[in-house]
């Protein structure tokens, strides 16, 4: 690698929180500092669950607002969230806070589409798993008087970057998770949109991650204190996720472990059999045109959403405390399947997981510890078939699994996901999605050069994983 030592800014947005992180890149330096975090809450509305998406942009604002301060030499700003959620604009203006993907919506849309498009169908052109969140399925449930009066349907991360800059684009890996978008050429599926009765212009052009979508506007930089332009990255947070995967062989696959955890092996080209299909694997763009063969598994979601049922009925759980009992607690706790289903919206996930049980005959975890240890051991298991599936599917013979994310701080996880998988289990970086939106703009700007291996050769050499060896029994 060659170039000059720089500063970059990352905006990353999760589920629950957001970050703005500025990077210092160079040839043998790879830094992050978090200048922001704030809170993302969504908002029920009488009409829905909805993203108070203003209130984060604000938080945005104050956030690298506070990156300039500290580093007025910051380069370009990229920004990353989750997937298949997008705003509705008409000049300029949002046409509501954009919906939840776990709004109970979605169901009539899936509904509307499959009526004219049977899943297997749709696989065959977009090569995406079957998720009844994804945005063409939002787009069949969404008021018909509000996508005729849109210019555009712009995803998350691409809402932010047209406030930014008032340009209005789509990242193409982000974009891969529409639905919308042909597996086969990367670009939008103009028959398919036309199809499902949607306006051609509602989509706005592509771009890919490297490119410049623009400087900030005259009021963002005046508000700002400085005009720097805003880079597309792999706006996915997992497509920025796997940037950072310091897989150094072709016989990995990776969790990117979050609220979701996306498992999979990076491939070439999309996999679009029967088999793959058959198997819920989804095709989603990655950065330099490389294909994420992964699948959605549930991940921390029901982990969490259990401790903050626990702490609604006044309960003080310390999560640290309970992953230390549920490591103490048998092994023999009930194995339950993480994607069913149930599990999907908030709730209740105790009582679920008691209802899957007796459904099927076996015997429900009981204390706190117990329902930790049932659900670390229901995802371990999730896990560990997802990534040797994946292998089988996209021709890798996966013989290591690297974890980052949140879930590689998860001892017990990573531990048991190498004992089930029966292969080594590599953790870490922990922030691998702003690590990879970073590094793509460093790329960009010039501060380091090189193909994807080249900047995972940059993060072995700054950020080692910890080592997981799988144990019998």
């Amino acid at each position: 690698m060659t170039g000059s030592q720089g500063a970059v800014a990352a905006v990353d947005l999760g589920a629950t929180s957001g970050r703005v992180i500025v990077g210092r890149v160079g040839p043998a330096t790879l830094e992050t500092t978090t200048v922001a975090r704030f809170a993302n809450d969504p908002v029920r509305l009488p009409d829905g669950l909805h993203w108070n998406l203003l209130g984060l942009y604000g938080s945005v604002l104050d956030g690298l607002r506070e990156a300039l301060r500290r580093d007025a030499g910051i380069a370009s700003i990229g920004v990353d969230s989750w997937a298949v959620d997008y705003g509705l604009v008409a000049r300029s203006r949002l046409l509501g806070e954009p919906f939840h993907y776990r709004d109970e919506r979605t169901g009539r849309g899936v509904e509307a589409v499959q009526a004219s498009h049977p899943h297997a169908a749709l696989f065959a052109r977009n090569g995406l798993q079957f998720l009844p969140f994804n945005t063409l399925y939002q787009l069949a449930a969404e008021d018909r008087d509000l996508l005729d009066l849109a210019d555009h349907a712009l995803l998350i991360p691409d809402l932010i970057g047209f406030w930014l800059t008032g340009q209005a684009r789509t990242e193409r890996t982000n974009a891969s998770t529409t639905g919308l978008l042909r597996a086969d050429t990367g670009e939008w599926d103009a028959e398919l949109i036309a199809a499902l009765g949607l306006s051609p212009h509602l989509l706005a052009p592509l771009a890919s991650p490297g490119e410049t979508i623009g400087e900030l506007s005259a009021d963002v930089a005046a508000s700002l204190g400085a005009r720097v332009p805003v880079t597309a990255v792999g706006s996915h947070d997992t497509a920025s996720a796997v940037v950072a995967v310091p897989m150094a062989s072709g016989d990995a696959a990776y969790i990117s472990c979050g609220t979701w955890g996306l498992v999979g092996v990076e491939v070439e080209q999309p996999v679009l059999t029967d088999a793959a299909r058959e198997a819920k694997f989804t095709n989603e763009g990655g950065v330099d045109g490389r294909t994420r063969l992964l699948r959605n598994v549930m991940g921390l979601w029901i982990l969490s959403e259990t401790v903050r049922g626990w702490q609604r009925e006044g309960h003080e759980i310390e999560l640290a405390e309970l992953l230390a009992a549920a490591a103490a607690a048998p092994t023999t706790v009930a194995v339950f399947d993480v994607d069913d289903p149930r599990f999907l919206p908030p709730g209740d996930m105790p009582a679920r997981i008691a209802a899957w049980c007796a459904e099927h005959g076996i015997a429900a975890p009981q204390s706190p510890a117990e329902i930790a240890r049932s659900i670390i051991e229901s995802l371990a298991q999730a896990f560990a078939d997802a990534a040797h599936e994946a292998g089988r599917v996209g021709g890798v013979d996966v013989r290591v699994i690297h974890v980052v994310g949140g879930g590689a701080l998860n001892e017990l996880l990573c531990r048991r996901t190498a004992d089930r998988a029966g292969v080594p289990v590599l953790a870490g970086p922990v922030e691998a999605t702003a690590l990879g939106n970073i590094l793509v703009q460093a790329r960009a700007a010039g501060l380091v050069s090189g193909s994807l291996e080249a900047l995972r050769d940059l993060v072995v050499r700054t950020h080692l994983p910890r080592r997981y060896e799988p144990r019998a029994g």
